[in-house]
């Protein structure tokens, strides 16, 4: 059994334990990968006390040789997709591929993610725009699902909005400014 495998025997329970869900599990040189979510979002709590349980039974077990770093966290807005099943879930959203070199077409896709089994994904990539591209997991260098923000609002725009809104009776009343060449007295 391959290390990355007794680890993941290891940390699986303790994840369910918390009620949540292994998302990756990661093992690369001298760092511990572990990402876990749940459905409207992992809190800090939950990742602290993941962190301590995990760290309590690696030491206790010692599946890893010599150090290493142990990073627990969730998978984030922009979640790297590795597996069949990170594919599937993310049906739907729009993701950036990156191809081994040599692969024929372009290394670099990006566009919606509308089909994915467990040889292949399909993309309609966005340019050109309509087209679809099959490829197979083993054709990917890195893939992760892409976080598209909302429109900004502009400056000043909110200020006037609100100002606009308020009905006239319970406006701020304005008081002139007196220019320089003008007296101010204070009563």
């Amino acid at each position: 059994m391959s290390t990355p495998d007794r680890v993941r025997l290891l940390i699986e329970p303790l994840v369910s334990d918390l009620g949540l869900n292994l998302y990756d599990l990661e093992l690369n040189g001298g760092s511990l990968r572990v990402l876990v979510d749940v459905p409207g979002g992992v809190d800090m709590g939950a990742i602290t006390k993941l962190t301590r349980a995990i760290s309590r039974s690696l030491d206790e077990h010692d599946p890893i040789s010599g150090h290493f770093t142990l990073e627990v966290s969730s998978p984030g807005l922009e979640r790297p997709l590795r597996t069949p099943d990170h594919f599937t879930r993310a049906i739907g959203t729009k993701v950036t591929i990156k191809t081994v070199a040599g692969l024929e077409g372009a290394r670099r896709v990006v566009g919606l993610l509308t089909e994915a089994d467990d040889e292949s994904f399909v993309v309609t990539v966005d340019d050109p725009a309509g087209q679809s591209r099959r490829l197979a997991y083993g054709d990917i260098e890195r893939a992760r699902t892409v976080f598209e923000w909302g429109p900004a609002t502009k400056p000043g725009k909110a200020a006037k909005k609100s100002s606009a809104k308020t009905p006239k009776g319970n406006r701020p009343e304005t008081v002139p400014t007196p220019s320089p060449n003008e007296k101010v007295s204070t009563s």
